[in-house]
């Protein structure tokens, strides 16, 4: 196995203050929300839309072990509305 040397940490102390600005703020009502904060609402919205489309369709019970499904799916769901609000 290929040892990689370890980063001075003066180039970690330079790295962070770049990266604090990199969270879109969303402005609502006069409140400024991180947009992740957002994005999460919507995918465990649509996680439990999908839920009941699933109970509704007799899908469910085929499903695995739900406690893995469910929480997966709205990891995945939120992902793809940060891809889809604030993406390329």
């Amino acid at each position: 196995m290929i040892k990689l040397p370890a980063p001075p940490v003066f180039a970690l102390v330079l790295v962070v203050p770049l990266t604090t600005g990199c969270d879109p703020v969303v402005n609502f009502y006069g409140s400024f929300f991180p947009a992740w904060v957002i994005c999460l609402v919507l995918g465990i919205l649509f996680t439990s839309l999908l839920r009941w489309l699933f109970a509704a369709t007799r899908i469910e019970r085929h499903l695995g072990p739900l406690v893995l499904i469910y929480p997966a799916l709205a990891l995945s769901l939120t992902c793809a509305v940060w891809l889809g609000l604030f993406g390329p």
